[in-house]
């Protein structure tokens, strides 16, 4: 079960990350660019109806992916506790349920997120540097 702290850490120990806020939730950014690569994305009434009764209760993560296709990948066949909602209809983000993803999902999925952000000589970086350390 991840925590706010746990995202916190996370995101916080990727290169080049501010913390801040975006529609006054906590959000995280890379390279001074204008879209968070991961909020608290707290479900609206809206979004709570058209869920039902699959509307989660808890915290949750929205993390921004490389585009859509990557999207649809992730909702088919990565972690049980990713899913989306109508107003993310065509958008390159997946919501995430903080109780029921792991820690080794969390660090993947916000990695990920920060990639599809990060510019690109920090990513090469990045990415090099995780290549070395396995």
């Amino acid at each position: 079960m991840a925590t706010w702290d746990d995202v916190e850490r996370i995101a916080n120990s990727l290169p080049g990350v501010e913390g801040g806020t975006s529609y006054g939730n906590r959000a995280w950014k890379v390279g001074g660019k204008g879209h968070a690569f991961a909020w608290d994305r707290p479900l609206s009434k809206k979004d709570r109806r058209d869920l039902g009764d699959d509307a989660p209760d808890g915290p949750i993560l929205a993390v921004r992916l490389e585009d859509v296709d990557s999207r649809e990948a992730l909702l088919a066949g990565g972690p049980a506790a990713c899913f989306t909602i109508p107003h993310f209809d065509g958008y390159p983000a997946v919501l995430v349920r903080l109780p029921e993803v792991d820690e080794e999902e969390l660090v993947e999925l916000l990695e990920d997120a920060w990639l599809s952000q990060a510019p690109a000589a920090l990513a090469e970086e990045f990415l090099a540097d995780r290549e070395k350390s396995n």
